[in-house]
C-alpha cells in the first residue's frame, strides 16, 4: 500500500513525454516523507563526501521508492557526477566492478553502498565506451553524461527517482511519482528496444510487478512474450543471480506464476517447463517450493540456493530417471545419469556454481537412500551433512502428492522420538529387502590349524 503518497504528490502533475526531453519535477522536503534518519549511515556517508568535494550527489531507485511506498529499503544506491576513478579516489574502503558497466562499491562493515555515474547517450556507434551485439544487446556501456540523460537510461519510472543531499528533494524526470500513485511499472523508453538492450529487463519487470503488487503499462507488457527468447543470448552465470532475486524477494509463488505466464519460465528451466505438460505432480511440486520459500523469508529463516534449484529443476530431473529406469537402467546409476544429462543442458541457461550444484545432488541421491532405512542405516543417514535439507525435500515431495510410501511421516517421527522408541520404528520396518536371508555360508574348505602359543 502506498502509504500517504496522495498527500505529497501533487495532483497537477502532467506525466511527461518520455520521447522528448524530460520534464523535471521537484517535491521539496516538505511534501515527501522521506528521512536522513530512515537513510543507511554508510550512505549518508557517501552522500556527503561526494557533494562537499563538489560533485552532484543523489540518493536513487529502489530506496527512494520503497519509502514512498511505505515499505523498508534494502539498498541504498548512490548516483553521482563524479566519474568512477573520481569516486573511487575520494573513498579508500573502495573498488571499482564491472565491464559492462563500471561502478564503484563502497564498503562500510557488511554494508555495500554502490555508486554509479550518471549515464549519457551516444549515436557514435563507433564508440569504444559503448558496444552492442548485432540483436542490440548491450555489451559495454560507459558513456557519462547529466541526470536528466541519466534519468531517461534507467529501467522503469518508479526507479527513476533522485533524492538529493543538497536540498533533500526528490526529482523526477519519467513521471514515476504519478505511476507509483497508480501502481503501475512503466517502462522508460520504446519496450522493444530496451528489452533488446538488456533482456533481464524482462525479468525485473516481472519481479518488481510481482514484489510490488504493481500491473504492467500495457507498452511494457506487450513485447515481453514475444521477446522472452532474448533471454538465450544472457550470459548464464549472470541468470543464477538474476534468479535468486527473482525468487529471494517474498514473492516466489507470485512470481513463478508471471514467468510462466509471459513465457518466460521455459528459457529459464526448459526441462521442468517440459515436464509439466505430461506430469500434473510436477507443477504441484514446484508451487509448493515457492510457498515454503515465501514462508520461509516471512519469517526471516535462510533458504539455501542449493535447495530452491533442487526443487525447480525436480521435474526435469525425475522424467529423464524415470526413462533411464524404464530402459533397465538400476536406480543409483540412473539418477547420476540423469543429473549430468540435466545439467548439461540446464547449464547452456543457467550456470550453477559448483558450491551449490554439489549439495543440490547429494539431496537428489538422498531421496533414494532415505526410504532405505532399515538396521543400521537410519543412524548413518541422520548423520549425513545434507540429510535435514534431504528429509526437508522429502517432505515437500509428500505434500505435493508424490508417493513416498510413507517414508516422510517415519522420518519425522524418528526424529522426534527417544531411542527406545527409534528402534521401535526401525523393527515395524521388519528385514531390509535387499538383505539376504538365512546363516552366512561357511567356506567348505578345512582351515589349517593354528599351532598354540605362535609369533
Amino acid at each position: 500500500m502506498i502509504k500517504g503518497i496522495t498527500s505529497y504528490i501533487k495532483t497537477r502533475m502532467n506525466k511527461p513525454s518520455l520521447a522528448n526531453k524530460p520534464q523535471l519535477k521537484i517535491l521539496p522536503r516538505s511534501e515527501h516523507p522521506i528521512s536522513r534518519s530512515e537513510i543507511h549511515e554508510g550512505a549518508l556517508k557517501v552522500l556527503y563526501r561526494l557533494h562537499k568535494s563538489g560533485y552532484q550527489a543523489y540518493l536513487v531507485g529502489g530506496s527512494i521508492r520503497d519509502r514512498l511506498l511505505g515499505r523498508n529499503p534494502k539498498d541504498f544506491d548512490v548516483a553521482t557526477d563524479a566519474t568512477p576513478e573520481q569516486v573511487a579516489e575520494l573513498f579508500r574502503n573502495s573498488r571499482m566492478i564491472g565491464r559492462r558497466f563500471r561502478i564503484v562499491h563502497v564498503r562500510f562493515g557488511r554494508e555495500i553502498i554502490e555508486v554509479t555515474t550518471f549515464r549519457g547517450k551516444t549515436q557514435e556507434t563507433s564508440d569504444k565506451r559503448i558496444k552492442q551485439s548485432d540483436e542490440g544487446m548491450l555489451l559495454r556501456d560507459n558513456v557519462w553524461g547529466s541526470i536528466e540523460e541519466d534519468a531517461l537510461r534507467r529501467d522503469f519510472t518508479v526507479n527513476a527517482l533522485y533524492y538529493s543531499i543538497k536540498d533533500f528533494s526528490i526529482h523526477d524526470y519519467t513521471g514515476g511519482l504519478e505511476d507509483l500513485k497508480n501502481r503501475t511499472l512503466r517502462l522508460i523508453g520504446d519496450p522493444v528496444t530496451r528489452y533488446r538492450e538488456d533482456p533481464v529487463r524482462m525479468l525485473r519487470a516481472i519481479r518488481f510487478a510481482a514484489k510490488l503488487n504493481f500491473t504492467l503499462e500495457a507498452a511494457t507488457e506487450a513485447p515481453i512474450r514475444e521477446q522472452a527468447n532474448l533471454l538465450l543470448q544472457v550470459a548464464p552465470a549472470r541468470m543464477f543471480d538474476e534468479v535468486l532475486k527473482l525468487l529471494l524477494a517474498g514473492q516466489a509463488l507470485a512470481t513463478f506464476h508471471l514467468l510462466r505466464e509471459y513465457g518466460l519460465f521455459a528459457f529459464l528451466f526448459p526441462a521442468s517447463h517440459e515436464a509439466f505438460k505430461t506430469d500434473p505432480l510436477a507443477l504441484a511440486m514446484v508451487e509448493q517450493a515457492m510457498k515454503n520459500t515465501d514462508i520461509r523469508i516471512q519469517e526471516g529463516r535462510p533458504v539455501t540456493p542449493a535447495f530452491l534449484y533442487a526443487a525447480l529443476l525436480w521435474p526435469g530431473l525425475k522424467q529423464i530417471f524415470n526413462d533411464l529406469q524404464n530402459n533397465g537402467v538400476p536406480a543409483f546409476p540412473a539418477m547420476q545419469q540423469a543429473g549430468n544429462r540435466l545439467l548439461q543442458r540446464q547449464n547452456q541457461h543457467i550456470t550453477i556454481p559448483k558450491r551449490f550444484a554439489f549439495p543440490m545432488r547429494e539431496i537428489w541421491d538422498l531421496q533414494l537412500k532415505l526410504p532405505q532405512r532399515q538396521g543400521k542405516r537410519a543412524w548413518a543417514l541422520i548423520q549425513m551433512p545434507r540429510f535435514r535439507a534431504a528429509y526437508d525435500f522429502l517432505l515437500l515431495r509428500e505434500i505435493a502428492g508424490e508417493q513416498t510410501e510413507g517414508a516422510a511421516a517415519w522420518w519425522t517421527a524418528f526424529q522426534e522420538a527417544d531411542e527406545a522408541e527409534q528402534h521401535r520404528l526401525i523393527a515395524s520396518l521388519g528385514r531390509s529387502p535387499n538383505k539376504k536371508s538365512g546363516k552366512k555360508r561357511r567356506n567348505p574348505r578345512r582351515r589349517k590349524p593354528v599351532a598354540a602359543n605362535q609369533g
